[in-house]
């Protein structure tokens, strides 16, 4: 398959209502006859552009991580010190998680595991290394201790976010993932800046919780 999706151009207004359709009605349920009479196009006019479902899916997730992508980069180009874009970038990371029902990432492993696989661990890896170069920058800018093992503490916070939207941590403790989100962003913060990102921190925390509170449930 050629994975180039300049070369599936045409493709690209269809991927958004494709993945409306998926969230809607799940994965199995949507085979290429209905979702072409769904998209208001003829199959033939589908398959001209994929082969089969799990081209489709294999396109939508390339879609998909390409936007994420380009967030990345928009974040990383910002005028703001570390700790601001780590706040940026777990926003991001919620924001991406939350919109995908159980029941299709339940799906996408069962039905279509290889291609889950291979996408999940292409975003781990740029969530990852995103993750590792605001470490690095905060080190750079004082605001982040020196003496931090930078590939652990990326890790950490990573599998923090992954773990927590898999499980039912929230529902045991009665409370909802913005204010879990605070707590791990600011535990975080506590333990790998310096006095100077402390001061920072301490400086911008009304302002921090606010717009932490601001995000949507």
């Amino acid at each position: 398959m050629d994975n180039s999706f300049e070369h599936k151009d045409r493709f690209k207004e269809l991927v958004g209502p494709i993945k409306e359709l998926f969230y809607a009605y799940g994965l199995k349920n949507l085979n290429m006859d209905e979702l072409s009479r769904r998209l208001g196009i003829s199959k033939k006019t589908l398959y001209t552009y994929v082969r089969n479902k799990e081209e489709l899916i294999e396109l939508v997730l390339l879609n998909e991580e390409s936007t994420m992508l380009k967030l990345s980069t928009d974040i990383d180009k910002l005028p703001v010190n570390a700790i601001e874009k780590l706040l940026k970038m777990s926003e991001l990371m919620h924001a991406e998680m939350k919109r995908y029902n159980p029941i299709i990432l339940f799906e996408m492993e069962k039905y279509f595991h290889q291609i889950y696989e291979a996408y999940s661990e292409k975003k781990r890896k740029y969530v990852f290394d995103g993750m590792k170069k605001n470490i690095l920058q905060g080190i750079e800018e004082k605001v982040y201790r020196d003496d931090i093992n930078v590939d652990l503490v990326a890790t950490i916070y990573l599998n923090s976010f992954i773990e927590l939207h898999d499980s039912d941590f929230c529902k045991m403790l009665d409370i909802n993932f913005v204010q879990l989100f605070e707590v791990i962003f600011e535990n975080h913060i506590r333990a790998i800046s310096t006095p100077a990102g402390l001061a920072y921190f301490e400086s911008r925390k009304k302002e921090i919780v606010e717009y932490i509170n601001s995000i949507k449930k």
